[in-house]
């Protein structure tokens, strides 16, 4: 995704609005940041395709108001009498017997205006997909898919200009699992072209309680399409299940993609805000992945391929969470803000014969392996096969194409 970082300077600044309104309002916690100045901020960026304002609420996608348009002709160049709805016309997937689809607007031109009450008013443990349309925009809300509701998917209209966002730290929620901005526990879940943020502060490394994470999944079978993740410690909760990222943009700063899930990305930008390094520093103020295996018995990991890192700081590729932490990177492109050791084995000795950290023909001045840990294993062929596609979280049996 060579065009990621210069799509994503709206987003970029977004956050760095909210970290500036904390560092210049310190009475402000996490928890009280200002939603209302972010989205002014978010909207400024984006600004709505719509130009008109009205009082107008409901005008449902299904009686497109073409019906009346012979009633309005003559006002057109009234403003206030034309309605926000009445250009809208949503590029909305076609419903069938097996597909329902549910329309999100925060303007009222869809039947819902918030993310959870289009979970909400699907009914429990329908076979059919439910597709929940989410309009352009920033939704200001926590958003749970439970477990009740498999067979989800929300399809927004790019990364860019359509995202969830909320606030919660691991203080506030009373523990880094339920600091989510949206969590994730039903079966065969997709999103496509939305972003999921968490613009709580940046924590500093060692600060306590400051971890807030964008997306928890938190169940099997899980797939992500251009999407993004944006935050800080703890971006990205990859709890537990079999997950498939596609052309995800993922930003953060300390373990921000954690987890014990089996997960495969591909073809994803991984971007470290961590702070910048002056020049001729050595310490390490990041780390892109904390995979929690517990034993060797299981088969989860992490498994990268064709993927691009960069940003700022000096990071380390993963450290281990957990005594049997599986990452393995293939075919990536490392920028020097790796640390030349590349790995972290939580400063604990003993976990060096358990851990599994894999490289594999990745490029970059990030890729040197010359000063590796020695844990850390250059795989050949043979090794780094079982991690390089969909086999290795049985795709074949669950993954859909996009389309």
């Amino acid at each position: 995704m060579p065009g990621a970082l210069t799509i994503l300077s709206p987003l970029v600044a977004i956050l760095a609005f909210v970290s500036q309104l904390i560092v210049h309002n310190p009475i402000l916690s996490p928890s009280s940041i200002n939603l209302t100045a972010l989205k002014q901020s978010f909207t400024s960026l984006f600004p709505p395709r719509h130009h008109f304002h009205s009082h107008s609420h409901h005008c449902h996608p299904d009686h497109h108001h073409h019906h009346h348009h012979h009633h309005h002709h003559h006002h057109h160049h009234h403003h206030q009498n034309i309605s926000i709805c009445d250009d809208f016309a949503p590029d909305l997937p076609l419903a069938d017997p097996y597909t329902d689809v549910l329309c999100v607007d925060q303007n009222g031109c869809c039947n819902f205006t918030t993310v959870q009450s289009a979970v909400d008013g699907i009914e429990n443990f329908s076979q059919k997909r439910s597709i929940i349309w989410i309009n352009s925009g920033i939704y200001f809300e926590k958003v749970t898919v439970p477990n009740t509701k498999p067979n989800i998917t929300f399809q927004g209209q790019g990364f860019e200009i359509t995202a969830i966002a909320w606030n919660d730290t691991a203080n506030s929620s009373h523990g880094t699992v339920y600091s989510a901005s949206v969590s994730v526990f039903s079966t065969n879940f997709i999103a496509k072209n939305i972003s999921f943020i968490n613009v709580a502060s940046i924590p500093n490394p060692g600060d306590i309680g400051g971890q807030a994470v964008a997306m928890r999944v938190g169940a099997d079978k899980a797939a992500f399409w251009g999407c993004g993740f944006f935050g800080a410690q703890d971006t990205l909760h990859d709890d537990r299940g079999r997950h498939y990222f596609k052309e995800c943009l993922i930003q953060g700063s300390i373990d921000f993609i954690f987890g014990d899930a089996t997960s495969f990305y591909e073809d994803c930008s991984i971007i470290s805000i961590a702070a910048s390094m002056q020049p001729g520093a050595r310490f390490i103020d990041g780390v892109i992945t904390a995979q929690g295996r517990l034993n060797g018995i299981e088969g989860t990991g992490f498994a990268f391929v064709n993927c691009s890192i960069g940003g700022t700081g000096q990071i380390w590729l993963g450290r281990a969470w957990q005594s049997y932490s599986r990452v393995i990177f293939a075919f990536t492109s490392m920028s020097d803000i790796i640390s030349p050791e590349g790995w972290n084995d939580w400063n604990d000795t003993s976990r060096d014969q358990t851990i599994f950290y894999g490289e594999y023909k990745c490029t970059g001045l990030g890729a040197n392996m010359t000063y590796r840990a020695p844990y850390v294993h250059k795989l050949n062929d043979t090794e780094a096969a079982p991690f390089l596609n969909t086999s290795f979280i049985d795709g074949d049996d669950w993954l859909k194409p996009y389309s």
